[in-house]
């Protein structure tokens, strides 16, 4: 899609938004949009000049928001840009709270027109919705400590406590490919696994690379952590449609427009910043940065 002091109320507070919104039920945070009809074919189906939009609400540096404040991150960053390209201005942006497990019955069900979540595209998805995009290639890799040298990939973990959240797979597989002998740490959520982190009580924390530059990037964090830099999986985040959605081609069409006028490079700059993160190029621009064939 990437530590706070034990007894700080901040990440206490994070780390609570994190695991109350892993199972919530997609949430209207905005009266921008009208929140009834179904989600195909307009810019919303409230209005011909609005959009409901599903994004996380807890991902620092991707889609973060904190009571009625605009949400931040590149997620909607890319999500603004999208939708001004479709003719519809932020004030009629209705930013929807979309945790991943609900992402795609928001999506049938007429709760957002459309999702900027981290949302990967897998072929499992694409049997109930449909994806533009990608609008990043992210990679699996870790978070450690700003003076860790000793850990420069996945096979340096022999031994070492790492910690993913609960339900995910990703240190699983560092466990099952890469080191047999790392010790798999759950918690709740990534602001607990960072609160770990900073504390010694494990040694790196894994999931998509940008996510991972999103935590280090929150003003809490700067400078204490940094991403590896040695991503080894690929994951392409789209834009969730519905399957009788006709934006496929439009959202496309905005994302080139957004990689080449430069905004897409400022925006990864920006909410990544203080973190030695450095996204793939090679990757974003490559085979798996191929946009999706529209219907």
């Amino acid at each position: 899609m990437i530590t706070k002091k034990l007894a700080s109320i901040t990440a206490v507070a994070a780390a609570a938004a994190l695991s109350l919104t892993a199972c919530s039920p997609s949430v209207s945070s905005d009266s921008g949009a009208s929140a009834s009809g179904s989600a195909s074919g307009s810019a919303s189906a409230g209005s011909s000049d609005s959009l409901r939009i599903g994004i996380k609400f807890d991902q620092p540096g991707l889609g973060f928001r904190e009571g009625s404040n605009a949400p931040t991150g590149f997620d909607t960053d890319v999500a603004r840009y999208v939708a001004q390209k479709l003719g519809v201005d932020e004030d009629k942006i209705e930013w929807v709270q979309t945790p991943s497990a609900n992402r795609e019955n928001a999506l049938e069900n007429g709760e957002v027109d459309m999702i900027f979540a981290t949302y990967s595209i897998t072929d499992a998805r694409k049997e109930r919705v449909d994806f533009a995009g990608p609008y990043f290639v992210a990679g699996q890799d870790l978070l450690v400590r700003t003076d860790e040298t000793g850990i420069t990939g996945p096979d340096d973990l022999d031994g070492k406590n790492l910690c993913s959240v609960t339900g995910s797979t990703s240190a699983q597989k560092i466990k099952d490919k890469f080191a047999s002998g790392v010790n798999l740490v759950e918690q709740g959520g990534y602001a607990e696994c960072v609160t770990y982190l900073e504390s010694g009580q494990v040694d790196a924390v894994t999931t998509d690379d940008i996510i991972l530059a999103g935590l280090a990037a929150t003003d809490a964090n700067k400078g204490k952590f940094k991403v590896v830099g040695n991503p080894f999986t690929t994951e392409r985040y789209g834009v969730g449609i519905a399957k009788d959605s006709d934006r496929c081609e439009e959202i496309n069409t905005a994302v080139k427009e957004m990689k080449d006028s430069g905004e897409w490079e400022k925006s990864l700059t920006k909410n990544t910043e203080g973190t030695g993160y450095e996204y793939d190029k090679e990757l974003n621009s490559g085979k798996d940065a191929e946009l999706e064939p529209c219907a």
